[in-house]
């Protein structure tokens, strides 16, 4: 039995109920109304009670019962040191091109962590592959209508998807789709391509099964996002993987572009959508914004360089003065995946009279990809790019580098150490909002 450890508090809203009790981090919580809450899921069903007995732990380990009455479904304004109290789910497949078995040994734990738990599919929407559940969670899915989930469905065929997830389990994906189906139960579904392996007539096999589901008022697949495997020089050589090809690229584009338009005429809807990455890899135009609906695969990067253009034109319309001083020159990183889509940025930052903006638009020699994808990008790639340049007053960096919360590359150097190589200062951004701001505030300041 999986041992639940008390709720850590990492962060006490200013203003909430908490706050006002004198709740303090380091606290935590160890059960709501006589139950220790396995997650967060637990804890916010748990606490939309109008009545509440909190057994808390404070710093030192005392206990302490705190009774509270509220409104029905009111936050308490608490933030934990994780969603997960009883610990993470493991996953146990050998996908070949799972991006934890493609990173060099030695790097900071939590990057090797291989998670499949259906828990931080419902809160955050990351993937998991259904392979790993006990009989009790998918109760749990059920009881507690945990929907809509986020599945790593790759190929329908059952041959296919154990051969890409190196697991016998791997093979009921149907039947688990038809179990979704039948308790009116959605998932977004993703399908990384892999060339010669679950492409061409597989591929083609998988969108049409899966647009299957897309039928009621409650389809049971709301959307497929389909994604080129990305490749790293770590990864295992015995792997069977194959990069994909601006070529490969063009002819996935007109094999799912072609089954896009017969699933539009016959429900309404793409169903299916390429990742932006298909286009940059083939040098294709991308898709207009209308075609990516209501972007229900944005994180997956389904539509993220469209609808990133169209928030800065509205940011730049409202914030972009057309002259500012004292004069300022700064470099913007960028991975080389998007410069082509990202020039009529740069150009509008650089009708700012006064204001110079140049791009960096970088692969990644760390991972030793001639095309890269801005997260991607390293500190390493940084510093061996752009030593001895003059890069003005400082580096825009999008912070979609960093890890969450933190000044920390993916190769584990931090923004000090790559700041103290390059002899400038590196000035995170997050969204098109603050990218303005920073290239238009009148100082520099970065803590």
């Amino acid at each position: 039995m999986t041992t639940i450890r008390p709720a850590k508090i990492t962060k006490v809203l200013p203003d909430s109920i908490a706050a006002e009790i004198g709740f303090e981090v380091g606290d935590a919580i160890a059960a709501i109304n006589g139950t220790q809450p396995r997650d967060l899921i637990d804890y916010k069903f748990l606490c939309a009670d109008e009545f509440l007995e909190l057994e808390v732990l404070d710093a030192s380990g005392k206990t302490h019962y705190i009774e509270i009455e509220k409104d029905y479904d009111e936050d308490l304004g608490l933030e934990f040191e994780t969603a997960l109290f009883d610990g993470l789910i493991q996953c146990n497949n050998r996908c070949p091109f799972c991006f934890i078995e493609q990173q060099p040994p030695g790097k900071r734990s939590s990057l090797y962590f291989k998670d499949d738990d259906y828990r931080l599919s419902f809160l955050y929407g990351s993937y998991l592959t259904l392979t790993n559940l006990p009989e009790r969670e998918w109760q749990r899915i059920e009881q507690m209508r945990l929907s809509p989930l986020y599945v790593s469905v790759h190929a329908t065929e059952p041959d296919t998807r154990i051969r890409l997830l190196k697991n016998q389990r791997a093979g009921q994906i149907l039947q688990q789709l038809r179990w979704f189906q039948s308790r009116r139960l959605q998932i977004h579904a993703q399908v990384v391509v892999c060339p010669g392996i679950n492409d061409g007539q597989h591929l083609e096999q998988t969108l049409r099964d899966l647009a299957s589901f897309y039928t009621g008022e409650v389809p049971t697949v709301a959307s497929v996002a389909v994604v080129p495997v990305g490749l790293t020089r770590f990864r295992p050589q015995e792997d069977e993987l194959i990069p994909v090809t601006p070529e490969k690229a063009q002819e996935v584009i007109a094999q799912v572009q072609s089954l896009t338009r017969e699933f539009r005429q016959k429900f309404g809807s793409n169903v299916a959508w390429l990742a932006d990455e298909w286009f940059l890899i083939a040098g294709a135009e991308l898709p207009r914004e209308s075609d990516y609906e209501e972007y229900p695969q944005i994180d997956n990067g389904v539509g993220s360089i469209r609808l990133f253009i169209k928030q800065f034109e509205m940011a730049a319309a409202e914030l972009l003065p057309a002259k500012i001083s004292p004069q300022r020159k700064l470099t913007w990183v960028v991975g080389n995946a998007v410069e082509k889509a990202f020039k009529p940025i740069l150009q509008r930052l650089n009708n700012v009279v006064g204001l110079e903006v140049n791009m960096q638009a970088l692969s990644s020699d760390y991972w030793g990809q001639n095309i890269s994808v801005t997260g991607l990008i390293t500190g390493h790639d940084l510093v061996l790019k752009l030593q001895g340049q003059d890069l003005g007053e400082g580096i825009l960096l999008p912070n979609v580098m960093l890890k969450h919360g933190e000044l920390l590359f993916l190769d584990d150097m931090t923004v000090a150490e790559v700041e103290q190589k390059l002899n400038t200062k590196i000035l995170p951004v997050a969204g098109v909002e603050e990218l303005i701001k920073t290239c238009i505030s009148n100082s520099v300041n970065i803590e």
